[in-house]
Order: C-alpha cells, then structure tokens, then sequence
C-alpha cells in the first residue's frame, strides 16, 4: 500500500510512547498540522492517557507494546511477539485511514506504528527528543525516511546518519512564553518544582527540606509551587507550613505553561521537553538528572542550558538539602545571575520547531 498525498488525503499518524517526554513535542506538533489541514491521528499506549487529555487527535489507535532488557531472552520473546501484534494492528488500521506519513517520537508504542508502515511503503520520519539517540529511534533510524532531532548532538546515532535539527516542539502556550520578559519582582519570588514521571521523591523530599534551611527573610520573601509524589505530599505540606512558606503542593499541574509565566527560578529533572520549555520560556534553572536515564540522555540534555549559563546542574550525589540550600541562597541573593541566566535559556530556545518539523513531514509525505 503505497501512499499519495492528495488534498482529499492529508492524514497523519503519529505515534508516541505514554509518557510526556513523546507525548508533549508530538502534541505541539499535532497543532501545527492541523492548522494547516491534516487530520491527525494519535498511535500510543494506555499510560499516555494522562498526558493526551488535550491532544488535538481525530483519532487514537491504541499500540501496547512491552518493554523489554536484553539480559532478559524470555522477556524480549514475549515484548516482540507484542509488537508483532501492534504491526499487524496497525497495517489493518492504515488501510482503513490510508494515512500519506507516518511520524515516530520515541517509546516501545511507536515501534509497532513505523514498521507497520514500512511494510505499507508509507513515507516514514522519526524525532528524537534527548540529545541521545533513545533505543527505539536507533532501531528504527535506519528503517525511515528522515531523521529529526532537537539538540544540536546527536549522541548514540550511526556514522552515517544525518538528523536535521529541528528543535523540541512545544504546546502553543509554552510558545507565547518566548514573547514574554522575565521580570524578577519586588515582592514575592516563586519557585517551581515539578517533578517529572521518574525519580521525583528525591526532589519531592529535598526541596522542602532545604528550602526550611534558608534564612528567615528569604524564606518569607518565597512562594513555592511543587509538584509532589502522593506519597511525600504530607511530608512537604508539613514542612513548608513549619518553615513559614507559602506553599501549593501538589502531584501534577496542568496549566504548567501559566506556573512556568509567573515562575522566577524551577527546579526539576532534565527530561527533553522540560529542558526545552525551560528554553523558550526564557527561564533559570536547577536540574538534577535522572542517574538512571538510559545512556544518561538527561545529563547531555541539562548541558544545553549550562553551557548557556541558563542552569546549574546538581548530580543526584550532591542533590542534598544542604547544598541545595546553599545554591538556592546564592541565587536569591544575586538578583543579576538570574537574569543573566534567563538570557541565557533564552537564547537557547528554539520557539519555531513545531513548524519547523511540519515542514520536514510535509516534504516526507511528498517525497
């Protein structure tokens, strides 16, 4: 089944591991084609339900896929004899939506998606999110027709591959932070925490610990914003009422783009789209970096923002509440590091790279 785009067919698939990493950039994007008059159609998992709540989607094809080690034989066994089953899915779903591109951002759930069209002969791209080039995306690079990807390095991708840098897409409300000065106030100074879909209980137990250390006239001074594992919420409640903080806690914002507007410092994990909308919101940051991160991705994500003097990078190691404390101290009282750090992300942001990877799928599906 090969595909032709016509006007009477501009149908999109794009396919998308279940968590906000995939789901977010391929979201922004699912705007933009719409926008120009594609129908969009969403292939992913169960576990994406929390962050698709929005997606601009005429339809959801649902592809589980197991994730699977390789130290592990029955294991893989068992993870590819889903995805065979999600290919064969999807092959009888294009054929109903005769789809004319197929776009993967990362995740096992995309896998089943971008072979299926291989076999159909349907134009096929993939975007890496991180600056590491995820397993799948690598499985895969060589099996599609284009490459796109939103760091400047590609780490992990084969020699001969050549990615073109798009950019991380982010929600059109993200966006319209591009166009907004960072102001630092007069009065009260907001700090948001978010927590990212691993590894948050270190951050959800840290930040108010070391915020508690503060002297008395910062700490009163500080409004704290943070979004906090279920099973820390007590313990930060807690803390920030003892310590004398003005706190809203939390597990997860929706209207992160209006936190991220009114925010003069975030704390957070280094996970590509947090690093990207850090970017073009034009805000400073601490990031500590998910140790576990495959190929340690999240680090070289962070480096964007710290080579441009936008972040301060604190390892899991020295995420402790006393040097936390001691960071968090030495920002707040040097109110010219934070805008110089806000230049910085800033100038890191790449506010056009929806459009820029709807113009790439354009070509793909025309080539």
């Amino acid at each position: 089944m090969e595909s032709v785009v016509t006007e009477a067919n501009r149908t999109v698939v794009l396919a998308a591991g279940g968590t906000g990493g995939h789901l977010f950039p391929a979201e922004a994007l699912a705007r933009v084609l719409t926008e120009r008059g594609w129908r969009v159609i969403l292939a992913t998992d169960t576990r994406g339900d929390q962050y698709a709540a929005d997606f601009p989607a005429a339809e959801r094809l649902a592809l589980e896929a197991a994730t699977f080690k390789l130290s592990n034989p029955i294991g893989m066994v068992r993870g590819w004899l889903r995805i065979r089953a999600g290919v064969k899915r999807a092959r009888r779903a294009y054929v109903r939506l005769r789809p004319s591109v197929v776009v993967g951002f990362g995740g096992y759930p995309s896998l089943p998606a971008l072979l299926a069209a291989k076999q159909a002969r349907i134009p096929r791209l993939i975007h890496e999110q991180n600056a590491v080039l995820g397993r799948v995306n690598r499985y895969l690079s060589k099996r599609v027709d284009k490459v796109a990807c939103a760091f400047p390095i590609l780490r992990r991708a084969p020699g001969k591959l050549k990615p073109m840098v798009v950019g991380n897409p982010v929600r059109p409300e993200i966006r319209a932070l591009y166009d907004q000065p960072y102001v630092l106030p007069g009065g009260v100074f907001t700090l948001l925490v978010t927590g990212g879909s691993q590894g948050a209980k270190l951050l959800s137990e840290t930040v108010p610990a070391a915020v508690a250390m503060l002297p008395e006239t910062l700490r009163l001074s500080l409004r704290v914003e943070q979004q906090t594992r279920m099973d820390s919420l007590d313990f930060a409640r807690r803390t920030y009422t003892k310590a004398g903080v003005e706190a809203e806690v939390a597990p997860f914002f929706r209207n992160m783009a209006k936190r991220l507007s009114s925010a003069h410092l975030v704390i957070g994990r280094a996970g590509a789209s947090t690093v990207s909308e850090l970017a073009v919101a034009g805000r400073p940051s601490i990031l500590v970096p998910l140790a576990i991160a495959a190929d340690d991705h999240q680090t070289y994500n962070a480096e964007l923002l710290a080579e441009a003097s936008a972040a301060v990078i604190l390892t899991e190691k020295k995420f402790t509440p006393q040097k936390l404390a001691e960071v968090l101290e030495g920002l707040l009282t040097t109110p010219h590091v934070l805008d110089k750090m806000a230049e910085g992300a800033h100038a890191a942001g790449r506010p056009d790279a929806a459009e820029r990877l709807a113009d790439l799928v354009e070509a793909t599906a025309r080539r």
